[in-house]
Protein backbone atom coordinates (compact mmCIF):
# COMPACT_ATOMS: atom_id res chain seq x y z
CA UNK A 1 0.00 0.00 0.00
CA UNK A 2 1.28 3.70 -1.02
CA UNK A 3 -0.17 7.38 0.14
CA UNK A 4 -2.18 7.45 -3.12
CA UNK A 5 -4.49 4.97 -0.76
CA UNK A 6 -5.47 8.40 1.10
CA UNK A 7 -6.28 10.19 -1.91
CA UNK A 8 -9.20 7.51 -2.82
CA UNK A 9 -12.34 9.55 -2.84
CA UNK A 10 -13.69 6.66 0.29
CA UNK A 11 -10.77 8.27 2.29
CA UNK A 12 -11.58 11.47 1.33
CA UNK A 13 -14.48 11.62 1.91
CA UNK A 14 -14.23 9.91 5.43
CA UNK A 15 -11.65 12.69 6.41
CA UNK A 16 -14.49 15.20 5.52
CA UNK A 17 -17.50 13.52 7.91
CA UNK A 18 -14.95 13.16 10.54
CA UNK A 19 -13.55 16.61 10.75
CA UNK A 20 -17.30 18.04 10.22
CA UNK A 21 -16.51 19.61 7.00
CA UNK A 22 -20.46 18.47 6.11
CA UNK A 23 -22.36 19.98 8.69
CA UNK A 24 -23.11 23.32 9.88
CA UNK A 25 -21.55 24.68 13.31
CA UNK A 26 -18.30 24.43 14.60
CA UNK A 27 -15.07 26.72 13.83
CA UNK A 28 -13.96 26.33 10.60
CA UNK A 29 -10.63 26.75 11.08
CA UNK A 30 -10.66 24.10 13.49
CA UNK A 31 -12.13 21.61 10.86
CA UNK A 32 -9.53 22.32 8.40
CA UNK A 33 -6.58 21.85 11.14
CA UNK A 34 -8.35 18.55 12.44
CA UNK A 35 -8.81 17.66 9.03
CA UNK A 36 -5.11 18.01 7.71
CA UNK A 37 -4.05 16.27 11.01
CA UNK A 38 -5.96 12.91 10.87
CA UNK A 39 -4.91 12.60 6.93
CA UNK A 40 -1.41 13.03 8.33
CA UNK A 41 -1.74 10.39 10.51
CA UNK A 42 -3.43 8.15 8.11
CA UNK A 43 -0.57 8.83 5.34
CA UNK A 44 1.92 7.76 8.05
CA UNK A 45 -0.21 4.17 8.62
CA UNK A 46 -0.33 3.82 4.41
CA UNK A 47 3.41 4.99 3.85
CA UNK A 48 4.63 2.87 6.66
CA UNK A 49 2.08 -0.41 6.59
CA UNK A 50 1.53 0.42 9.66
CA UNK A 51 -0.11 -3.21 11.58
CA UNK A 52 -3.30 -3.21 13.62
CA UNK A 53 -1.36 -4.01 16.36
CA UNK A 54 1.00 -1.33 15.54
CA UNK A 55 -1.92 1.49 15.52
CA UNK A 56 -3.69 -0.10 19.21
CA UNK A 57 -0.06 -0.46 20.50
CA UNK A 58 0.80 2.94 20.03
CA UNK A 59 -2.97 4.08 20.80
CA UNK A 60 -2.48 2.64 24.35
CA UNK A 61 0.88 4.35 24.57
CA UNK A 62 -0.79 7.33 24.86
CA UNK A 63 -3.47 6.30 26.70
CA UNK A 64 -1.22 5.27 29.78
CA UNK A 65 1.76 8.39 29.31
CA UNK A 66 -1.27 10.44 29.26
CA UNK A 67 0.21 12.19 32.25
CA UNK A 68 3.37 12.56 30.82
CA UNK A 69 2.67 14.33 27.54
CA UNK A 70 4.36 17.35 29.26
CA UNK A 71 7.84 15.39 28.95
CA UNK A 72 6.53 13.67 25.39
CA UNK A 73 6.13 17.03 23.39
CA UNK A 74 9.53 18.45 24.42
CA UNK A 75 10.95 14.89 24.03
CA UNK A 76 9.53 15.01 20.10
CA UNK A 77 10.84 18.30 19.55
CA UNK A 78 7.72 19.36 19.14
CA UNK A 79 7.15 22.55 21.25
CA UNK A 80 11.15 23.48 20.18
CA UNK A 81 9.92 23.23 17.16
CA UNK A 82 7.16 25.42 18.15
CA UNK A 83 9.77 28.10 19.07
CA UNK A 84 11.55 27.90 15.65
CA UNK A 85 7.86 28.67 13.95
CA UNK A 86 8.36 32.01 16.38
CA UNK A 87 11.59 32.54 15.45
CA UNK A 88 10.76 32.14 11.81
CA UNK A 89 7.85 34.80 11.94
CA UNK A 90 9.73 37.22 13.95
CA UNK A 91 12.29 37.20 10.68
CA UNK A 92 9.71 37.68 8.20
CA UNK A 93 7.92 40.81 10.25
CA UNK A 94 11.57 41.74 10.54
CA UNK A 95 12.24 41.85 14.50
CA UNK A 96 15.04 40.80 15.48
CA UNK A 97 17.27 40.85 18.92
CA UNK A 98 16.65 40.22 22.11
CA UNK A 99 17.70 37.07 24.14
CA UNK A 100 16.56 34.07 22.51
CA UNK A 101 13.46 31.80 23.45
CA UNK A 102 13.34 28.43 24.38
CA UNK A 103 10.76 26.34 25.83
CA UNK A 104 9.04 26.52 29.19
CA UNK A 105 8.67 22.92 29.76
CA UNK A 106 6.08 21.34 31.92
CA UNK A 107 6.71 22.53 35.68
CA UNK A 108 5.90 26.00 36.27
CA UNK A 109 3.64 26.70 39.09
CA UNK A 110 1.69 30.30 39.06
CA UNK A 111 1.42 32.04 42.66
CA UNK A 112 5.12 32.00 43.47
CA UNK A 113 6.08 34.68 46.25
CA UNK A 114 6.26 38.14 44.64
CA UNK A 115 9.60 39.46 46.26
CA UNK A 116 12.14 42.53 46.07
CA UNK A 117 15.63 43.38 47.09
CA UNK A 118 19.51 42.76 46.26
CA UNK A 119 19.06 39.49 48.65
CA UNK A 120 16.61 37.31 47.19
CA UNK A 121 17.12 33.94 48.19
CA UNK A 122 14.91 31.10 46.55
CA UNK A 123 15.79 27.91 48.25
CA UNK A 124 13.69 27.06 51.13
CA UNK A 125 14.46 23.84 52.45
CA UNK A 126 17.75 22.60 53.90
CA UNK A 127 20.08 21.46 50.97
CA UNK A 128 23.62 20.78 51.26
CA UNK A 129 24.98 21.24 47.71
CA UNK A 130 26.94 24.26 46.29
CA UNK A 131 25.41 28.06 46.73
CA UNK A 132 24.32 29.48 43.09
CA UNK A 133 24.59 33.08 43.24
CA UNK A 134 23.11 34.95 39.87
CA UNK A 135 22.89 38.23 38.70
CA UNK A 136 22.61 40.47 35.36
CA UNK A 137 20.19 42.85 34.01
CA UNK A 138 16.86 43.38 32.09
CA UNK A 139 17.21 45.85 29.69
CA UNK A 140 15.04 46.89 26.11
CA UNK A 141 16.17 47.55 22.63
CA UNK A 142 18.41 50.89 23.36
CA UNK A 143 19.92 49.42 26.56
CA UNK A 144 17.08 51.30 28.67
CA UNK A 145 16.25 49.32 32.18
CA UNK A 146 11.99 48.61 31.59
CA UNK A 147 9.81 49.70 34.40
CA UNK A 148 7.99 47.80 36.75
CA UNK A 149 9.32 43.93 35.45
CA UNK A 150 8.94 40.68 36.63
CA UNK A 151 11.39 38.35 36.39
CA UNK A 152 10.04 34.68 37.19
CA UNK A 153 12.60 31.95 38.10
CA UNK A 154 12.13 28.50 38.87
CA UNK A 155 14.31 25.38 38.31
CA UNK A 156 14.99 22.01 40.72
CA UNK A 157 16.61 21.24 43.42
CA UNK A 158 20.16 19.65 44.10
CA UNK A 159 18.26 16.05 43.50
CA UNK A 160 16.95 17.14 39.99
CA UNK A 161 13.06 17.12 41.72
CA UNK A 162 11.03 20.15 41.26
CA UNK A 163 8.94 21.49 44.12
CA UNK A 164 5.09 21.04 43.57
CA UNK A 165 5.86 17.64 41.61
CA UNK A 166 8.46 15.74 43.91
CA UNK A 167 7.97 12.71 43.80
CA UNK A 168 9.16 12.13 47.69
CA UNK A 169 7.40 14.64 49.06
CA UNK A 170 10.01 16.77 50.56
CA UNK A 171 9.69 20.29 49.47
CA UNK A 172 8.04 22.89 50.94
CA UNK A 173 5.80 24.93 48.35
CA UNK A 174 7.60 27.38 46.30
CA UNK A 175 10.88 25.86 47.21
CA UNK A 176 13.13 27.30 44.41
CA UNK A 177 10.34 29.83 42.88
CA UNK A 178 9.75 33.26 42.90
CA UNK A 179 8.51 35.88 41.04
CA UNK A 180 10.99 39.15 41.42
CA UNK A 181 10.34 42.51 40.96
CA UNK A 182 12.82 43.92 39.75
CA UNK A 183 14.31 47.75 40.35
CA UNK A 184 14.09 50.71 38.31
CA UNK A 185 18.18 50.45 37.85
CA UNK A 186 16.85 46.65 35.92
CA UNK A 187 19.33 44.70 37.97
CA UNK A 188 18.16 41.59 39.52
CA UNK A 189 20.11 39.45 41.95
CA UNK A 190 18.99 36.09 43.82
CA UNK A 191 20.65 32.99 45.58
CA UNK A 192 19.48 29.81 45.19
CA UNK A 193 21.00 25.94 45.41
CA UNK A 194 22.60 24.54 42.27
CA UNK A 195 20.05 22.60 40.24
CA UNK A 196 20.82 19.35 39.37
CA UNK A 197 20.32 17.90 36.10
CA UNK A 198 17.52 14.91 35.68
CA UNK A 199 16.06 12.07 33.60
CA UNK A 200 13.04 11.25 33.04
CA UNK A 201 10.90 9.34 35.28
CA UNK A 202 12.33 5.79 35.08
CA UNK A 203 10.22 3.24 32.79
CA UNK A 204 7.54 6.09 32.01
CA UNK A 205 6.09 6.10 28.80
CA UNK A 206 8.84 9.19 28.01
CA UNK A 207 11.76 6.75 28.77
CA UNK A 208 10.25 3.68 27.11
CA UNK A 209 9.94 5.87 23.83
CA UNK A 210 13.20 7.70 23.87
CA UNK A 211 14.29 4.25 24.51
CA UNK A 212 12.92 2.39 21.87
CA UNK A 213 14.43 4.98 19.41
CA UNK A 214 17.80 4.75 20.94
CA UNK A 215 17.73 7.94 22.96
CA UNK A 216 18.30 9.30 26.51
CA UNK A 217 15.69 11.37 28.41
CA UNK A 218 18.06 13.43 30.35
CA UNK A 219 17.92 17.21 31.03
CA UNK A 220 21.30 19.51 32.05
CA UNK A 221 20.77 21.26 35.13
CA UNK A 222 19.16 24.54 34.12
CA UNK A 223 17.10 27.33 35.40
CA UNK A 224 13.48 28.70 33.97
CA UNK A 225 12.56 32.58 33.44
CA UNK A 226 9.33 34.38 32.58
CA UNK A 227 9.99 38.21 32.27
CA UNK A 228 7.71 40.48 31.75
CA UNK A 229 7.25 44.19 31.56
CA UNK A 230 4.29 46.83 30.64
CA UNK A 231 5.39 48.11 27.06
CA UNK A 232 7.70 44.94 26.72
CA UNK A 233 7.15 41.40 24.36
CA UNK A 234 7.32 38.76 27.48
CA UNK A 235 9.79 36.36 27.18
CA UNK A 236 9.82 32.75 27.91
CA UNK A 237 13.59 30.74 28.14
CA UNK A 238 16.04 29.24 30.17
CA UNK A 239 19.64 28.89 30.60
CA UNK A 240 21.34 25.55 30.47
CA UNK A 241 24.80 25.21 32.61
CA UNK A 242 27.51 25.14 30.06
CA UNK A 243 29.78 22.68 31.76
CA UNK A 244 27.05 20.32 32.28
CA UNK A 245 27.85 16.97 30.21
CA UNK A 246 23.95 17.44 28.65
CA UNK A 247 24.27 20.78 27.53
CA UNK A 248 24.53 19.85 23.92
CA UNK A 249 22.42 16.74 24.08
CA UNK A 250 19.24 17.89 26.11
CA UNK A 251 16.47 15.84 25.22
CA UNK A 252 14.25 18.69 25.00
CA UNK A 253 15.80 20.44 23.05
CA UNK A 254 16.30 23.64 25.26
CA UNK A 255 19.70 24.57 24.23
CA UNK A 256 20.41 27.29 22.46
CA UNK A 257 23.00 29.46 21.43
CA UNK A 258 23.09 32.41 23.87
CA UNK A 259 21.89 30.59 26.66
CA UNK A 260 25.17 28.63 27.68
CA UNK A 261 26.50 30.52 30.08
CA UNK A 262 29.22 28.29 32.48
CA UNK A 263 28.98 29.16 36.06
CA UNK A 264 31.90 30.67 38.09
CA UNK A 265 32.99 28.02 40.54
CA UNK A 266 34.88 28.85 43.85
CA UNK A 267 34.76 26.64 46.46
CA UNK A 268 31.49 25.65 47.28
CA UNK A 269 29.93 28.37 45.51
CA UNK A 270 29.24 29.08 41.77
CA UNK A 271 28.46 32.56 39.87
CA UNK A 272 26.38 33.18 36.84
CA UNK A 273 25.94 36.69 35.25
CA UNK A 274 23.31 36.61 32.78
CA UNK A 275 21.52 39.63 30.99
CA UNK A 276 18.15 39.67 29.80
CA UNK A 277 17.68 41.38 26.61
CA UNK A 278 13.47 41.84 25.64
CA UNK A 279 12.35 43.60 23.04
CA UNK A 280 8.88 45.99 22.63
CA UNK A 281 5.42 44.84 22.43
CA UNK A 282 4.00 45.41 19.05
CA UNK A 283 0.13 45.19 21.04
CA UNK A 284 -0.88 44.70 24.24
CA UNK A 285 -1.01 40.98 23.53
CA UNK A 286 2.73 40.51 23.15
CA UNK A 287 3.09 41.99 27.07
CA UNK A 288 1.55 38.21 27.99
CA UNK A 289 2.44 35.07 28.33
CA UNK A 290 0.90 32.44 26.40
CA UNK A 291 -2.43 30.84 27.18
CA UNK A 292 -1.10 27.53 28.14
CA UNK A 293 -2.44 25.91 30.77
CA UNK A 294 -0.30 25.68 33.71
CA UNK A 295 -0.01 24.38 37.36
CA UNK A 296 -1.60 27.08 40.30
CA UNK A 297 -1.03 26.31 43.93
Amino acid sequence: MTEDFVATPEVQQLLDRASGMTVEGGDPRLKSITRDVIEALMRVIAKHDVSEDEFWGAIKFFQDGAQEFGLIVPGTGLEHFMDLVLDAKDAEAGRTGGTPRTIEGPLYVEGAPLVEGDSVNLTDDADDTDTLYMTGNIVGPDGEAPADAILHVWHANSKGFYSHFDPTGEQTPFNNRRRIKVGADGRYYFSSKIPSGYSVPPNGATDRMLKAIGRHGNRPAHVHFFVEAPGYRSLTTQINFGDDPFAADDFAFATRDGLLPVPQRQGDSAYVAFDFTLQRAADKADEHLSGRARAAA
